[in-house]
């Protein structure tokens, strides 16, 4: 339309010219001298003429990382990480995995943006202040010593979260975590004491939602440090607990006494024909009097007073193990510690015996076995046994059940051989939400789902045990922890909702090599975290990447260790010698 206008009146004005012309006097006849033909000038075009093409300037290309070790002969599981392109990333491996899809969907291996993760040099702590995951909520505020709230992410890739705000609390007392739910400040608890599950079955506003024992409450020692240095020693503490008493007076319904450190369910890894010492204090008291044990000596118990589902009251279950072993003449003073403290205590290897647990991760011996006896960076037992090692890994590096099983039950001989803990009980525990409380639900791998929950208003109350120790979990192994992480982060793969089985996340689709020593997977292609970066293969590498070279700049977690990075995937490559 612009052009056309100009053309009208362009023919306008020639006319009006040529009108006023023929009105003037006629001028003077002369002749003029014949001027030379020329062209006239051609008229202006009546459209501008095209800009000069420009073109936009490119985006730089994608460069894709790719992390390698020179060989495997360092020792651990990754030979590489590599983005194939923007969408797919590559793990190839030194050896068959079987369980390697369920390792890559547990929380401490969640995804982080590479530019977040550069710019914090991957400092869980300095991350903790502004957290910045993909998951369905986000962090708007952690009071210290407090709460944590949560907000419903508006751009979450998935089913956005049903309940628009979220706020974690913890107490350490289960009595006043029950208190919580049944006054109405909390909508849901976590591990309600085993007095209170009658209580809460036979309220009509409340309901409980059990857990299978997925899990092991043992005894620790350390046997590099004194008086456990001799293994008949071990062997006689091991003869001197009576853990039918402690699972009958101090564990809910549902719970059952260990016979190996594996739970049952889990085959191949436990070993029913290899059962635990039997309880024999006469004998205990002779092997330790043979032993030229000190019974002048005082034995420091170390435990956290947290409730797990494996310990369900650590104070009693503690004073009842120092009652037992002062029947044979054993004194011991109990030392509580705050939570974190004592993690970070026993995992370096500083407490000669304690009380500790474990819940699974993912629903394979390997994670048992591998973390607590295989694992370089966990020092709570001493240092590693080697023939324990050298079976764990050849368990854990064949994908058929019935040679994993011949390993494993090696295991659990040596296990009782050289005793570097005594298996307790599988507990059973539960969660507690009120009754109106619609997709409330526990998992037997302590990973609750709160997005799925819906309250009837704008807010949902949890209250669990502790508070968590950062929320950048690359680098933490507690419970309190992990669980506030899985609100905020994802993994390439996940667990189903209340359940143990493998699901996508991050990655749409994943696939392995006939040996499975080669897994593919491809991203989705919409995710976007907390701070607008968009989800790439990069991401997935560089996280990684920060966990498994130790020549990282990103190599920095909280406390260095990366404990569950080396129980699941064995030793750091460019570690110092």
């Amino acid at each position: 339309m612009k052009h056309r206008f100009t053309f009208v009146l362009f023919t306008a004005v020639v006319l009006f010219s040529m009108m006023l012309a023929s009105c003037q006097p006629p001028a003077p006849a002369t002749e003029a001298p014949a001027a030379p033909p020329t062209e006239a000038p051609a008229a202006p075009p009546t459209e501008a003429p095209a800009a000069p093409p420009t073109e936009a300037p490119a985006a730089p290309a994608y460069e894709p990382m790719v992390v390698s070790a020179e060989n495997c002969d360092y020792g651990g599981e990754f030979k590489s990480i590599e983005a194939l392109d923007e969408h797919t990333v590559k793990f190839t491996l030194c050896y068959p995995d079987p369980a390697f899809p369920s390792k890559v969907a547990f929380s401490v291996f969640s995804i982080q943006d590479k530019d977040y993760l550069d710019a914090n040099q991957g400092d869980s702590v300095k991350m903790s202040d502004q957290p910045n995951g993909t998951g369905p909520y986000k962090v708007t505020e952690w009071k210290r010593g407090d709460s944590i709230t949560f907000e419903a992410y508006p751009d979450y890739w998935g089913e956005k979260a049903k309940t628009k705000t979220l706020i974690f609390r913890w107490s350490a007392e289960a009595a006043q975590r029950f208190l919580e739910l049944q006054s109405g400040t909390a909508d849901g608890i976590d591990n309600p004491a085993t007095e209170d599950w009658e209580a809460i079955e036979s309220d009509a506003n409340l309901k409980l939602y059990p857990r299978d024992g997925m899990n092991i409450f043992y005894i620790g020692f350390n046997h590099d440090l004194d008086p456990f240095k001799d293994e008949k020693v071990r062997q006689a503490f091991a003869m001197a607990i009576d853990r039918q008493r402690i699972v009958d007076q101090y564990y809910p319904k549902g719970s059952t006494v260990a016979v190996n450190f594996v739970p049952p369910a889990l085959v191949p890894g436990a070993s029913p024909d290899v059962p635990w010492y039997d309880y024999d204090p006469q004998k205990a008291k002779a092997m330790l009097e043979e032993a030229g044990f000190d019974f002048n000596q005082e034995i420091e118990l170390s435990y956290r007073n947290v409730v797990r589902a494996y310990l369900p009251n650590p104070v009693v279950v503690g004073q009842e193990i120092q009652a037992q072993l002062a029947e044979i003449g054993v004194k011991v003073k109990l030392n509580e510690m705050e939570s974190t403290t004592f993690l970070d205590a026993t995992a370096a290897g500083e407490k000669p015996f304690y009380l500790l647990g474990w819940n699974a991760d993912y629903p394979d011996a390997s994670n048992f076995f591998d973390y607590h006896f295989a694992a370089e960076t966990n020092l709570q037992f001493g240092t590693l046994f080697e023939d324990i090692v050298k079976e764990i890994r050849a368990g854990g590096q064949t994908a058929d059940p019935d040679e994993r099983q011949m390993h494993y039950t090696k295991v659990n001989e040596l296990l009782k051989e050289h005793v570097p803990m005594i298996p307790v009980a599988h507990g059973g525990s539960g969660t507690a939400f009120k009754a109106s409380v619609k997709g409330a639900h526990s998992s037997p791998l302590g990973n609750e789902r709160f997005s799925v929950m819906e309250t009837g208003t704008d807010q949902l109350v949890w209250v669990q045990n502790g508070e968590p120790a950062a929320l950048w979990c690359s680098d933490e192994t507690d419970g309190e922890s992990l669980r506030a992480c899985e609100q905020v982060y994802e993994p390439l793969l996940s667990f189903v909702v209340g359940g143990a089985e493998v699901e996508p996340a991050l990655a749409e689709t994943y696939e392995s090599n006939e040996d499975l020593t080669e897994w593919t997977f491809t991203l989705r292609k919409d995710v976007k975290f907390h701070n607008g970066a968009t989800l790439d293969a990069n991401d997935v590498v560089a996280t990684y990447a920060s966990l498994w070279d130790a020549s990282s700049p990103n190599h920095v977690g909280r406390t260095g260790n990366f404990e569950y990075f080396t129980a699941f995937f064995g030793t750091f490559i460019n570690a110092p010698k």
